[in-house]
């Protein structure tokens, strides 16, 4: 666990315990990056496989009516329970927040997928917000590696909100450290909040309509959405560093 909290730019649980001069966060080196693309490549396989094996023992996972029928019988309970498990991904990041996006899109259809899963990040990201402001930096340095916190820290103060809306708008960025960093920040909770809303809301429309299409059974559709946006995880992972001090001399 450890090493896996490491390699997301989190703190190992020891406090005081040294972190990694590399791994301190996705985007502190390319070797970093590169070893991100190999962890999300292999998850992705690992994924597939499951899918898989899962469809093979238990076909009927994958008829959308089938798991919308068993949905309802939650009753009104169905968005609510989707929304908490999106909240509580963005505290403790388990599965990324994207896939959870997909997975609304082809269970519940683009808008209201979207609708949920983005009232479920604006909870969590209130959460991890209102934790940083209430117990400090203190609280942020056992969860975050100490390079990750003093360059996003540098980061906030040289761009404030513009640098931050942009980086909420990119895919697959570490939304969820963005958010322990603000809660240290000047910016002040609704316009935090709007951030979030707007800035992470149009890649969740986007992964959502990818997981309504493949409901649907539109697999071409499907692949050219998720094919753009691995282009762009890729530009994004390997571009980081030139788009931030893009931000830093601009604003």
């Amino acid at each position: 666990m450890a090493a896996e909290d490491t390699a997301n730019g989190t703190a190992p649980a020891e406090a005081g315990e040294p972190a990694d001069d590399e791994s301190g966060s996705v985007f502190v080196s390319a070797a970093a990056r590169r070893g991100t693309l190999v962890r999300s490549g292999a998850l992705g396989f690992a994924l597939a496989a499951v899918t898989l094996l899962v469809t093979a023992v238990f076909p009927q996972v994958t008829d959308p009516a089938w798991l919308r029928a068993t949905l309802r019988s939650y009753g009104p309970f169905t968005p609510v329970v989707f929304a908490t498990v999106q909240a509580v991904q963005v505290v403790v990041a388990p599965v990324p927040g994207q896939i959870l996006a997909g997975v609304a899109g082809y269970l519940f259809g683009t808008l209201p997928g979207t609708l949920y899963t983005i009232v479920g990040v604006v909870i969590g990201s209130a959460v991890v917000f209102g934790a940083s402001r209430l117990y400090g930096r203190p609280y942020v340095e056992r969860v975050l590696t100490e390079d990750t916190l003093d360059r996003w820290d540098r980061f906030l103060d040289r761009t404030g909100v513009p640098g931050l809306f942009v980086l909420f708008l990119l895919p697959t960025f570490p939304d969820d450290i963005l958010c322990f960093v603000a809660g240290l920040s000047e910016i002040d909770p609704p316009t935090f909040l709007a951030l979030v809303l707007f800035g992470r809301g149009p890649s969740f429309l986007v992964i959502a309509y990818a997981g309504t299409q493949l409901s649907d059974g539109r697999l071409l559709r499907t692949g050219a959405v998720l094919l753009g946006l691995t282009i762009l995880t890729g530009a994004v992972l390997f571009g980081t560093d030139r788009l931030i001090e893009a931000l830093e001399t601009t604003t």
